[in-house]
């Protein structure tokens, strides 16, 4: 069995299935350790030789190129690894094939929107409310923008609404009062378990307190990477660079994200057919895309005992007309 030293990918069986149709170019808008992009190149070699086929994969951390260069070296002649974020997907694959003499026509794209176990493990990115580190969360190592001033320089009622749109969480107001209260008091907060202990003064019982922190982090990293706006640009500008039954696979992890892909996907696959009562034969403008899956694809039972990160992976699945 491939060993991923990164993370274990999720629902890779099905990815391959819906997404290696054909040769061609393929993208890893989120290529973390590399672990999809590796089944990916695999498959296509056990196919057609990988002859014809080249993978971009894109990051914005360096640690995961790094991770990722390792791990893909056997297909080294056909990955070319970028180190940007997926919002400029389409400007990235334009710039490789440019350089490839290649037409720029994509017949796969995957994101997988998770932050990676290896970021979350590692303290000094400050993504776990389990580990203590600074209050940073960037996907971006070069990026200003870091967890520490939204905590310590937003409004008490900017993080509140940051709580409640990001978070989804309940008691958004009362946490926002506690760390507006404390930062008065006490000064900046300097780090995560800092932040986790003001958290729990305002969550009760063990379950609503881990879930009150996951919510909290979870919100303060969407903000800190401007991740939805990104995801909506990042699905327009990857359809747009689908190939004819060229594909798009989307595994997200939370309802936000979900309900953005569901949205965008369902918008893309609408056809117009004018206004009520005209009886056209056909629409005014067909949609865009077909979708591959209805309902989202979520991972076996077998796969979830063996790697938990797969219980709330949800793979959306659409195809260029």
């Amino acid at each position: 069995m491939v060993q991923y030293s990164y993370h274990e990918p999720v629902l890779v069986p099905e990815i391959i299935a819906f997404l290696v149709t054909k040769p061609g170019i393929y993208v890893d808008g989120t290529l973390g350790g590399g672990g999809h992009s590796l089944a990916i190149l695999r498959a296509l070699h056990d196919a057609y030789s990988s002859e014809g086929s080249v993978l971009i994969g894109i990051d914005q951390d360096g640690a995961a190129l790094q991770a990722a260069a390792e791990n893909l070296k056997e297909f080294e002649a056909c990955t070319v690894l970028v180190k940007g974020n997926f919002k400029a997907l389409d400007s990235i694959v334009k710039s490789v094939c440019r350089e490839k003499g290649l037409q720029p026509k994509v017949q796969g794209i995957l994101l997988d929107l998770g932050v990676s176990s290896f970021q979350i493990d590692t303290a000094e990115r400050g993504f776990s409310y389990l580990r203590e580190g600074p209050l940073d969360m960037r996907m971006d190592m070069d990026s200003s923008f870091s967890a520490a001033h939204i905590v310590n320089n937003y409004e008490e009622k900017e993080l509140a609404r940051l709580f409640y749109i990001y978070g989804e969480e309940p008691r958004s107001r009362s946490i926002a009062r506690a760390i507006a209260a404390y930062r008065l008091k006490n000064g900046p907060v300097s780090g995560t378990e800092e932040l986790a202990g003001i958290i729990r003064g305002n969550a009760a019982g063990r379950d609503k307190i881990i879930k009150t922190l996951s919510r909290v982090f979870q919100a303060l990293r969407i903000e800190v990477n401007s991740e939805l706006e990104v995801l909506r640009h990042a699905l327009d500008d990857g359809i747009d660079c689908l190939d004819h039954q060229g594909r798009m696979a989307v595994i997200s992890y939370h309802s936000l994200e979900d309900r953005i892909v569901k949205t965008v996907f369902a918008e893309k696959a609408r056809s117009d057919w004018g206004p009520k009562g005209v009886g056209l034969r056909e629409p005014l403008e067909r949609g865009a895309v077909s979708l591959v899956t209805r309902k989202p694809v979520v991972a076996a039972r077998q796969e979830i005992d063996s790697n938990p990160r797969a219980r709330s992976a949800k793979l959306r699945v659409i195809e260029k007309i």
